[in-house]
């Protein structure tokens, strides 16, 4: 987590930097998922959590992950507190 926020914040050289955007292009092109896509994704989850949550959606970070033939969805939500009743 501290290294994909190393990442975005600029404390990697160009290198690693291109090399992370390469590996990024290369996980949605293998999961058929475009970045605009993923974006879509990211604030649906946004919105229907956070109709149970509320959340600090400047820390809502989603991504794929691939392992070999496997794609994972992670998501690292920070969650302030819980609502009591569901809103909508």
């Amino acid at each position: 987590m501290f290294e994909l926020l190393g990442r975005l914040f600029g404390r990697e050289g160009s290198k690693d930097v291109a090399k992370e955007r390469l590996r990024l292009v290369l996980v949605h092109d293998r999961s058929q998922m475009s970045p605009q896509l993923l974006e879509n994704l990211k604030n649906d989850l946004l919105r229907v959590i956070g109709e149970y949550m509320e959340i600090e959606p400047e820390g809502f970070l989603v991504d794929l992950q691939t392992n070999e033939n496997q794609v994972a969805l992670v998501a690292n939500i920070p969650v302030r507190r819980m609502k009591r009743a569901f809103t909508k």
